[in-house]
């Protein structure tokens, strides 16, 4: 029976999910409001990560949040000692193109989707992804993913990295399970739902009059 791949993601409300976590951790393309999770935390998103966290399972991982991951996670103490020793237990697939270290024990690189394929069929716990917003284009356009587990916050970041960035497939998602907590966090479960359906003859259908003909030759001339 294949593993199930699963997407946990922390979420603003204009979909960026960069640097969740702390301070320093991915300043990259200038973004300074690392940490924005804990601004605001919210316990109302503890039962979503008690299902995506509390049995066994496996990491897959984009390199980047490998990088993250391996010089935090080995050194956690106190209260997050329990999650340091599972995440070190845990196999951590880390889909690269790159050829670096991977000293985090239990690491796997893995070089391609095709890659992802063949662990998701091979025997052991299901798959859980964390950041590695460059992971979920490839991964839903190759039907890979199972279920995407978002915890939408109610704030706006302005930019950053965002999870269904370019080469997203068009498709419907379900959703199988939400509520919104007291704080106005959304958690939302969706698994895929296939292609989108066809235009409904039903819906209205576009006027084509004089002055929509000329707004679509500047759509095409590229002066609208």
């Amino acid at each position: 029976m294949a593993r199930k791949i699963t997407g946990g993601m922390f979420l603003s409300l204009d979909g960026v999910m960069q640097a969740p976590g702390g301070p320093g951790e991915d300043p990259m393309g200038g973004f300074d409001e690392a940490g924005w999770v804990f601004k605001l935390w919210d316990e109302g998103v503890e039962p979503a990560l008690g299902k995506l966290f509390g049995g066994d399972y496996d990491l897959l991982l984009g390199r980047r949040t490998y990088d993250i991951f391996a010089a935090y996670w080995p050194y956690a103490e106190g209260d997050n000692k329990p999650m340091s020793e599972a995440f070190t237990k845990a196999a951590k697939f880390v889909l690269t193109s790159g050829d670096q270290e991977l000293p985090w024990e239990n690491s796997h690189r893995l070089s391609s989707v095709d890659d992802v394929a063949r662990v998701k069929e091979s025997e052991g716990p299901d798959l859980v992804i964390q950041g590695s917003s460059t992971l979920y284009p490839a991964l839903l356009s190759a039907g890979l993913i199972d279920e995407l587990v978002l915890m939408t916050y109610p704030l706006t970041l302005g930019r950053g990295k965002r999870m269904f960035g370019e080469g997203t497939p068009v498709g419907k998602l379900e959703m199988t399970d939400h509520w919104v907590t007291d704080k106005g966090t959304i958690v939302a479960a969706y698994k895929p739902g296939g292609a989108l359906p066809p235009y409904p003859p039903e819906a209205p259908i576009p006027i084509l009059s004089e002055r929509e003909l000329a707004r679509r030759k500047k759509i095409e001339d590229g002066t609208w």
